[in-house]
């Protein structure tokens, strides 16, 4: 098995320290997700985000027991979905089962609930996580006046706020008002929602020697957002991690930042 790669990390509330370059594994099933987590852990990455949702969750914990790395090392992220909100406990049970492990390292609640569910399901997140069930706990998919929402309710505001970000979603106000929070903005479909023949991110990834998409990525890092690529080809699978050899000038950034629909 590779040695991890040197990521940097995002320290979230409790100690708990996420990569901020993890592998995504939607649509990642049956023995191609099983060799897909493989192939991720061996290329060195630490940071696995599935879901209950995904239907997933066996093969990512297979995948892990057949790699020999301690539970410790890796982290763990997976998700309540909405058909499972007044059964947290249980789903969450499930989800340890399926990853074959005593706890995940974040818990997510995948999409927000309607009414006053949204604050319910917080609560239970809080007396799981106390349980040690889970690291730490966020969600996904929430808007900024959502989690002001759960702050107020519970004085415990997320630690995590995982949702779609790309050079076509930047929004500069969404990301200050995750900072201002103490909210780790997290990332998913980084490379679906970019043009990656984009003249912009094909010259930065010339001058640099690398790949556009290995551009976007380290464009996230730059901005601090942790990221979660997915693939199922071993190539792809290695470049997406290795994003740690360049660094871009603040003008690049500025560059791809104008790349936003807004």
């Amino acid at each position: 098995m590779t040695e991890a790669v040197a990521v940097p990390v995002t320290s979230l509330p409790g100690g708990v320290e996420m990569p901020m370059i993890g592998f995504g594994t939607w649509q990642l099933r049956g023995r191609a997700g099983r060799q897909a987590v493989h192939t991720a852990l061996a290329a060195g990455y630490r940071h696995i985000d599935t879901a209950t949702m995904y239907g997933n969750e066996a093969e990512v914990g297979h995948a892990l027991a057949e790699s020999g790395l301690d539970r410790s090392s890796v982290f763990l992220t997976t998700k309540l979905p909405s058909g499972r909100v007044g059964h947290e406990r249980g789903t969450l049970a499930a989800s340890l089962r399926a990853l074959g492990t005593d706890y995940v390292d974040l818990w997510l609640v995948h999409w927000p609930p309607a009414g006053r569910k949204l604050c319910q399901v917080w609560r239970e997140f809080l007396v799981l996580r106390d349980e040690g069930r889970t690291r730490a706990i966020g969600v996904s998919n929430y808007s900024l006046a959502q989690l002001d929402r759960l702050a107020e309710a519970t004085g415990v505001t997320p630690a995590v706020n995982q949702i779609p970000w790309s050079p076509a979603r930047y929004d500069p106000a969404m990301l200050a008002g995750h900072a201002e929070r103490g909210v780790a903005l997290e990332g998913y479909s980084p490379l679906k929602g970019a043009n990656l023949a984009n003249p912009v991110l094909t010259g930065i990834a010339t001058a640099h020697g690398v790949t556009p998409a290995q551009v976007v990525l380290r464009w996230h890092l730059d901005h601090g957002i942790t990221v979660i690529p997915k693939s199922s080809h071993p190539d792809r699978i290695a470049a997406n991690i290795d994003v740690l050899g360049f660094k871009l000038t603040p003008d690049q950034v500025t560059r791809i930042d104008a790349l936003s629909r807004r």
